[in-house]
């Protein structure tokens, strides 16, 4: 009993010491998204000025936001994001998604049952037209091949951007999380903690599958941006958010934020 005791305390303390910079007593979950049409977001798509919503390719169906190519043809490296309206810094984000159907004719290969929410990105209003993927951070959602194989989701991607992982200055563009594999078109939760330019969480179906800190614009994959805006080692304390199209149609629904107040955040390392 003794143990338990102190087992107890211990877990109380750390419980206490990861959320002492949170005040919980003014929080409250926001829809973003009314179920009914998208006029609180903004498209922007590659090869397409800010606000056109080429193709129709984010619509409303059913209460659903429904990512489509059936109006493109050729996809011709069209990928899109449809960003909310207002910029979040520290936030808790959730939504379910869905992949569907079947890759559209020309996407690359690696976007099969790909798709992911971007976020701390820049404005799209300063995206030039060519600019293919916007300097932001991704929680990279992905569909299971149903081939035995595992494949993560709620993984991270760094378009434009840098993470520290594990202490570290992470090397590579993406990362993959510890989720298990969605197979077919089961509808998955996922849940997103953000604490400013602090620690990232990404939550799948309840469980914590990755962490890291300390996003900031870096690196490469992003291409043709305004260089003004690509100031690297800058930490991201904000940005908007977005759901991608890149060639796999998915589905989004119930999506919601709890914006988080805090009081001397420490940064994480």
């Amino acid at each position: 009993m003794k143990k338990l005791g102190f087992l107890f305390l211990a877990v109380t303390l750390w419980g206490c010491s990861t959320t002492k910079n949170i005040n919980n007593s003014h929080e409250k979950w926001v829809t973003l998204f009314n179920g009914k049409d998208i006029k609180d977001w903004n498209v922007k798509i590659h090869h397409h000025d800010y606000n056109v919503n080429f193709g129709n390719t984010f619509r409303v169906e059913d209460g659903i936001i429904k990512v489509r190519y059936d109006q493109y043809g050729d996809f011709n490296d069209q990928f899109g994001h449809l960003y909310y309206k207002t910029p979040f810094s520290y936030y808790h984000l959730k939504l379910k998604y869905r992949m569907v159907g079947e890759l559209q004719k020309g996407a690359p290969s690696y976007t099969l049952r790909n798709s992911g929410l971007m976020f701390h990105s820049q404005d799209p209003k300063t995206m030039p037209k060519e600019q293919d993927w916007p300097i932001s951070i991704e929680m990279q959602f992905l569909g299971g091949l149903s081939d035995g194989h595992p494949r993560p989701t709620g993984n991270m991607c760094s378009p434009g951007t840098d993470i520290f992982y594990q202490g570290k200055l992470y090397d590579g563009h993406c990362l993959d999380s510890k989720s298990k594999t969605y197979d077919g078109d089961q509808w998955v939760s996922a849940e997103l903690i953000v604490l400013g330019d602090s620690l990232v969480t990404h939550i799948i179906n309840g469980d914590t599958v990755l962490q890291y800190s300390k996003p900031q614009i870096g690196g490469g994959v992003a291409n043709r941006y305004d260089p003004k805006i690509k100031i690297d080692r800058k930490a991201l304390t904000q940005g908007f958010i977005a759901l991608q199209s890149e060639g796999q149609p998915v589905d989004f629904k119930d999506i919601q934020i709890m914006e988080l107040t805090h009081q001397n955040k420490k940064k994480s390392n």
